[in-house]
């Protein structure tokens, strides 16, 4: 059963770097004339965030996603890797 558990925060950890590598890579990626297609990206989540006041604490929740191709790849690639070892 640890094992289990182990090899999905194992892949949770792979998934998230293939998303950040990617994501930069789709960022450096949109200097170049002939790979403007790995920058282009889709932005969705809470327009504004959301204020909950409860007079005596005040917590503000928000989350937006900003996903591109490279960071598509970077995952899909991150799932290879994963099942290979």
């Amino acid at each position: 059963m640890a094992t289990r558990e182990k090899n999905i925060w194992i892949l949770l950890v792979f998934l998230l770097a293939g998303l950040v590598i990617g994501g930069l890579l789709g960022k450096l990626a949109s200097g170049v004339s002939w790979l403007w297609w790995l920058s282009y990206e889709q932005q969705f989540g809470l327009e504004s965030p959301i204020v909950l006041d409860l007079s005596v604490i005040q917590l503000t929740f928000g989350l937006m996603f900003k996903i591109n191709v490279a960071s598509i790849i970077g995952m899909i690639l991150s799932i290879f890797i994963y099942k290979k070892i």
